[in-house]
């Protein structure tokens, strides 16, 4: 799919004619018409502002929705850098075919050229996130393909447990409604990706103040919903007791704490002790108890 991609990118800026931009029309390129895949290498390298590529990816975008399939192309193949990232990081542990899941990263980013807001800064980036939510929904998908039919309560794991990639957080969050877009794309772009907050901010148009305060409550408000999925987890996992097996309770009798002197149980209808005789010889008849039965 990728490899699809990169080779119709490559016959765009082979030959004597290449597709170009005219870097006159665009601050920050070179004053002349510059070939496709040295735009992608003047808009890759860390030095270039991001005002100069978000006005290169309006300028692609544009074009795209107004000329299709070469401009579309040319899309694609510049966002290579950013696309073949993302769909490493979503099937580096999955073990089924992956091309779907490459398909649907690759059409979730040509789906966003129609309707991506030209206007708001970091194009690109919201670029990328379209083609992340497309591959995530088809991981998904397919993890949950793969579960034993028998297994009807299974579900496919959350981002959470998928490999536990902060992206997969960020993604889940935003799916709750918990985080926008944007906000995930800054906490996972400067907190876990290259971009400084600095470009952030240059990015976004705001100061650097504003930019590092707008990730400071997106993080407080992740916070929370990652601290109420773990308490609403333990309130529902089951609480594992420990069972102590009991040997079934014999039936007993009472037991007297003096046995008898005979050393028979109790059995039957209890016989009364026969008295004793006497061994004072004052009264008349007393008989004196015998020392042996011979």
């Amino acid at each position: 799919m990728f490899d699809t991609a990169r080779t119709a990118f490559a016959w765009l800026v082979t030959g004597p004619h290449p597709v170009a931009l005219d870097g006159r029309q665009i601050r920050g390129l070179p004053p002349r018409l510059v070939p496709l895949d040295e735009v992608g290498k003047l808009t890759v390298s860390k030095g270039c502002p991001q005002q100069t590529r978000d006005a290169v990816w309006t300028a692609l975008v544009t074009r795209s929705r107004a000329e299709g399939s070469t401009w579309t192309v040319a899309c694609a193949g510049l966002a290579l850098p950013v696309l073949l990232p993302v769909a490493a990081k979503l099937t580096n542990r999955f073990r089924g075919e992956v091309h779907d899941i490459h398909a649907a990263v690759l059409t979730g980013f040509l789906e966003a050229l129609t309707d991506v807001d030209l206007d708001r800064p970091a194009i690109l980036v919201r670029l990328r996130w379209a083609a992340y939510r497309a591959g995530h929904r088809a991981l998904r998908e397919a993890l949950d393909a793969a579960a034993p039919v028998a297994d009807l309560g299974a579900r496919a794991p959350g981002p959470e447990q998928v490999g536990g990639h902060p992206d997969f957080v960020l993604l889940a969050a935003v799916e709750a409604g918990v985080l926008t877009a944007a906000e995930a794309a800054l906490i996972g772009d400067t907190r876990f990706g290259e971009m400084s907050l600095a470009d952030a901010a240059q990015a976004r148009g705001q100061t650097y103040k504003a930019t590092q305060q707008a990730r400071h409550r997106a993080e407080r408000k992740l916070a929370e919903y990652l601290n109420a999925m773990r308490e609403s987890d333990a309130a529902t996992r089951p609480k594992r007791r420990r069972t102590v097996a009991r040997e079934p309770e014999k039936t007993r009798r009472p037991v007297s704490p003096r046995p008898p002197k005979f050393g028979v149980g109790e059995r039957g209808t209890r016989v009364p002790a026969r008295p004793r005789p006497s061994r004072s010889t004052s009264e008349p008849g007393a008989v004196q108890e015998a020392s042996s039965c011979d």
